[in-house]
């Protein structure tokens, strides 16, 4: 009876972790030690920049768009692959800016659905052109945030500031490795 009972347990968990699966990156599971994931982006044709610690930078194509910087991060304590996030080139104009938001945007609520949130707006009245939009993002005035849940992680679209214009990023948030770092920060509390 006993021999059963573990032979019950060995095979449900063997079940349940092939039922968990990680949030992908171009196909590549975010998932494993930092060294595997760089040989999966030198063979998706990025190349390797930088290697900071707990970290790799990247320079490729992404969705359409050339010369994107693409992040790897781990948490620094342990190698374990957790967060990919893409920067897309900097624009001088909101009307690129806005363009590649939207159009991302767009691309990934055919992907994944409607976005579990939203948030497209400046911090005070709405600007009246191009010039004063790109202003006011550089004042950190406007907040463009959309994000998208689940089951396998998050992936967040949003506006950023640049000294000499502004971009779009792209976060993917591996749910499992993220809640192994969420569980490895609470140790610490």
């Amino acid at each position: 009876m006993k021999k059963r009972l573990i032979t019950l347990v060995a095979i449900l968990s063997t079940i349940a972790s092939y039922a968990q699966t990680h949030l992908a990156f171009k196909g590549v599971p975010i998932d494993g030690k930092l060294s595997e994931y760089i040989l999966r982006m030198k063979q998706n044709g990025f190349t390797q920049m930088e290697a900071p610690v707990g970290g790799a930078i990247f320079k490729g194509d992404f969705a359409s768009y050339k010369d994107c910087k693409v992040v790897v991060s781990t948490l620094k304590d342990k190698d374990l692959v957790s967060k990919i996030t893409v920067t897309f080139p900097v624009q001088e104009s909101w009307s690129a800016l806005s363009s590649n938001y939207f159009n991302l945007k767009e691309m990934l609520t055919e992907k994944y659905g409607q976005p579990s949130e939203s948030i497209e707006n400046f911090s005070s009245r709405e600007p009246r052109d191009d010039g004063a939009k790109m202003t006011y993002v550089h004042l950190d005035y406007c907040k463009y945030i959309t994000t998208y849940k689940t089951d396998k992680g998050s992936i967040q679209l949003s506006i950023k500031n640049a000294p000499l214009g502004a971009y779009v990023t792209l976060a993917y948030i591996d749910k499992i490795n993220g809640d192994i770092i969420r569980a490895k920060a609470k140790e610490d509390l």
